[in-house]
C-alpha cells in the first residue's frame, strides 16, 4: 500500500512541477516532451547556421531576425537546405548572405496596384433651377 501511494504522490508532483514550468503533457515523434523537442529542433538549426555563416553574417541574419522574424526564418530555411544538399562550397560571407537576401526578397516581393474607380456625378448644369 506504501508503495502506491508513493507512485501516486510522485506522479501529482510531477504534474505539478510540469503545469508550473509550461511543460506540456505529450510526447514528440522521438518520445522527448514537445517543449525539449522545440528546444532541440532550434539547437539543431543554430548549429548548422554556424558551420554556414562567418561571424559578420551571422550577425546581420540575426539583426534581420529582429526587425523581420519572417524573412530571416525564410533565409535560414534556405541556408539550412542549401547546406543539406551540399550547395554550399564554404562559409557563406556577409555579402554572400546580402545577395541571398536579394534573391528571397525578389521571391516574396509584394506587388501592389492602384485602379482608380471615377464614378459618374449626375451633375448636370443644363437643369435650372427655378
Amino acid at each position: 500500500m506504501a508503495d502506491e501511494e508513493l507512485a501516486a504522490i510522485r506522479q501529482q508532483r510531477l504534474a505539478e512541477l510540469q503545469a508550473k514550468h509550461g511543460v506540456r503533457r505529450g510526447a514528440g515523434r522521438d518520445g522527448l516532451s514537445v517543449s525539449h523537442s522545440h528546444y532541440r529542433e532550434a539547437e539543431i538549426r543554430n548549429t548548422i547556421l554556424a558551420q554556414v555563416l562567418d561571424q559578420a553574417a551571422r550577425a546581420r541574419l540575426s539583426n534581420l531576425a529582429l526587425v523581420k522574424p519572417d524573412k530571416a526564418k525564410a533565409v535560414e530555411n534556405y541556408l539550412i537546405q542549401m547546406a543539406r544538399f551540399g550547395q554550399l562550397p564554404g562559409k557563406v560571407s556577409e555579402q554572400g548572405l546580402i545577395e541571398i537576401l536579394e534573391k528571397v526578397s525578389q521571391q516574396t516581393e509584394k506587388k501592389t496596384t492602384v485602379k482608380f474607380n471615377r464614378r459618374k456625378v449626375l451633375d448636370s448644369d443644363e437643369e435650372d433651377d427655378y
